[in-house]
């Protein structure tokens, strides 16, 4: 081992001095403090209990009310262009692969245990006025009076299972499954063979014994509920209750309840509302973005009220003039999750493509008093950016300005930043749009109350919301104010960040070779780590040229030349530096074992579902996700559609109609890891249904 020892501090020299190029910026510094100077965190929660007041109520008139107070108050904080959309809300028409959901509305709504005689606090199970999560969302009406109906218990979710089963006018008691798909099949079942309705008990934290779970997804076929989807009856009970009725039923005690719901589905609209910071003459702009209309105060009043105070701080400095108007303008878009994002993109694709970089936020206010209260979500390989150092930087700066200032052990709260998700709203960084995406979440706390009625206000933290609020201001104006004199620095931390990044990715392969029981195991981790050294390299190159997007085209070429080029060389040569480590390990390790040396990478053996993937190449349609939410659970053939694992945005956004989906597996399980996926089935079922477009590849000779 002595030599993997002084092969490493041999190789981490240039580590720790070149890691010193990025000193503090004096006028980053200044921004942090001037824009966390102007954030109210007492206005920001005043905003959280307003919005929390209107959206809990979960159906379409309440969202059209609140994205209303949502322009009021963009005009009031002194946006310009403040405008009040509207996304078709008829259960029929589609942005990118979202099919938008019939609008639905709720006058009232219970569910009352009749028999047997229960206690007080069993008898009325699901009040809407009292609890709005107590009813499904896009829960159909009960016939006017009210079913009253015999209560069955049913243990399986999947459809195949319910043959035989005797559900007629039933109300079925079940855990509705996570799956949105499998949710969907298995409620289109039950309406199909007759059951009266569904009473869920599903959460995802039964120690919440008396939360409703918000089941906020009743579509057949994913999501939102269509022209196709079935007007099944629905009800969220409690754990407690749940468990109290399933132990009279296990008991062999007849178990009746009386349903009531006024609602009604119709073609409606999914409004939002969006304003601007006016620039100072480019037509450029910076966008915040984030999702509100749900139930819960911190999932996602918070974020609404943070993306507000952010924005508002941002433009009190400016108009105070303690900072200098931006060249770009800086947007705030509060809108539906994924529907209202969609509708926008689809309908302002030109302002995208004008746009430089994005902040989503989501849930701004977890519990300060827990380690790692938010994250900041990188960018994907796929445009991997400058973005992902920026923002911890500032993260960095901001922390440093604000010792003293952390929770009960003195420890400040700085947050992580983790891997890219591809759900929510932060698709914007896909290649088909091409807005870099920061996304920052918050956590709900020691005690997880996600999606459930107990996400109340008094979990609202205003530390966090402050903090949050201050780096997301401080992210904007930066992004909205850079330009070619900021690209040194830029390059300069995200270089520091190449350092981190190569490091990282050479540590699991250089474990997996000093640990391999025989050449083949050895050889194999050679291989991948080779392979995830060499993908590295080439995204952190990239990450160094994505800098020149925050200048005119036709100052780049010079810009690189100046700037980055000799940057560039240094991030392939540090590359090879561990290249040359990951080797030596191995040899050392071939050297105990007495293999021969030097090791040899060792290929893995070719999947033959892949067989075809190198003469085929796959061109996208749309935009974001296939969710397939039009097609049927049973024609999918048990490929993912939308919150599916693996998700269905990280499979599709390498495909550019040029790479052969050979080259975009191989892209693929270089970003995520080797994977046990049908890839040619799976784009094959796309193409099928209409959602890709398929080519052949010529052979080499025939170009």
């Amino acid at each position: 081992m002595k030599l993997i020892s002084l092969c490493a501090c041999l190789i981490l020299v240039p580590v720790l001095s070149l890691a010193q190029t990025a000193r503090p910026d004096p006028q980053l510094q200044k921004m942090v403090q001037e824009i966390r100077a102007e954030v109210s965190s007492s206005e920001a929660l005043d905003l959280v209990a307003q919005l929390h007041s209107i959206d809990r109520w979960e159906d379409f008139s309440s969202y059209a009310q609140s994205a209303k107070f949502l322009q009021k108050k963009m005009a009031e904080i002194g946006l310009r262009n403040v405008e009040f959309l509207s996304a078709p809300a008829d259960g029929v028409s589609q942005f990118g692969w979202w099919t938008m959901p019939l609008a639905w509305d709720v006058k009232q709504a219970t569910l009352e245990l009749i028999e047997p005689a229960a206690p007080a606090g069993m008898r009325v199970l699901c009040n809407y006025m009292q609890e709005p999560a107590s009813l499904v969302q896009w829960s159909a009406s009960t016939p006017p009076g009210g079913i009253t109906a015999e209560v069955m218990e049913l243990d399986a979710t999947r459809v195949e299972d319910l043959k035989g089963l005797d559900v007629k006018g039933k109300m079925i008691l079940v855990e509705v499954p996570a799956g949105l798909s499998e949710r969907g099949a298995l409620k289109a079942a039950l309406y199909k063979m007759g059951a009266a309705g569904i009473i869920s008990d599903y959460t995802e934290n039964r120690d919440l014994r008396d939360g409703h779970y918000w089941v906020n997804a009743w579509g057949d076929y994913g999501w939102g509920y269509t022209k196709t989807s079935s007007p099944m009856v629905g009800f969220s009970i409690t754990p407690r209750q749940g468990d109290y009725l399933r132990s009279l039923l296990r008991r062999g005690v007849k178990v009746r309840v009386k349903a009531q719901a006024e609602t009604r589905y119709y073609s409606g609209s999914y409004s939002y509302a969006t304003g601007v910071i006016p620039g100072s003459g480019s037509d450029e702009e910076v966008l915040e973005l984030g999702h509100g209309f749900e139930l819960g105060a911190q999932d996602d009043s918070t974020g609404q009220a943070g993306m507000l105070e952010a924005i508002a701080a941002v433009n009190r400095a400016i108009e105070a003039g303690k900072l200098r108007r931006p060249k770009r303008s800086i947007r705030i878009l509060t809108m539906p999750e994924d529907y209202g994002s969609a509708h926008y993109i689809a309908t302002h694709m030109e302002r995208m493509k004008r746009t430089v970089g994005a902040m989503h936020m989501d849930v701004a206010a977890g519990d300060y008093n827990v380690l790692g209260a938010y994250s900041f979500g990188a960018t994907p390989d796929v445009t991997r950016s400058y973005h992902d150092a920026l923002i911890m930087r500032i993260a960095e700066t901001y922390y440093s300005e604000a010792r003293g200032e952390g929770g009960p052990d003195g420890r400040v709260r700085m947050p992580l930043l983790v891997p890219y998700s591809a759900t929510s709203d932060t698709y914007p960084s896909e290649p088909m749009i091409g807005v870099p995406t920061i996304a920052a979440h918050g956590s709900t706390g020691a005690i997880p109350v996600h999606h459930n009625s107990e996400d109340t206000l008094n979990r609202v933290d205003p530390r966090s919301l402050r903090d949050l609020s201050s780096l997301v201001g401080s992210y904007l104006y930066y992004l909205a104010s850079a330009g070619e004199a900021e690209i040194p620095w830029l390059a300069s931390v995200t270089l520091d960040r190449s350092y981190d990044n190569a490091i990282r990715v050479a540590a699991p392969y250089l474990d997996r070779v000093m640990a391999g029981s025989d050449i083949t195991a050895i050889g194999s981790a050679l291989y991948w780590g080779l392979a995830k050294i060499n993908y590295n390299a080439d995204r952190d190159e990239q990450v160094i040229l994505s800098t020149l997007r925050l200048v005119p085209p036709d100052r780049r070429d010079a810009i690189r030349a100046a700037s980055l080029d000799p940057i560039l060389k240094v991030v392939r040569g540090f590359a090879a530096e561990q290249s040359e480590r990951l080797q030596l390990a191995a040899n050392q390790r071939a050297t105990e074992l007495k293999a021969p040396v030097p090791v040899k990478a060792i290929v893995p053996p070719a999947d033959p579902r892949r067989a075809e993937a190198a003469t085929m190449i796959v061109t996208r349609k749309k935009f974001g996700p296939v969710t397939l939410d039009d097609l049927p659970l049973d024609q999918r053939q048990g490929f993912p559609g939308f919150a599916s694992n693996p998700a269905p945005l990280r499979l599709l956004y390498w495909n550019d109609g040029k790479r052969s989906l050979a080259e975009v597996i191989r892209l693929i399980e270089l970003e995520q890891g080797p994977m046990d996926f049908d890839f040619v089935g799976y784009f094959k079922l796309l193409a099928k249904h209409g959602y890709v477009e398929i080519a052949a590849r010529l052979a080499e000779g025939m170009k």
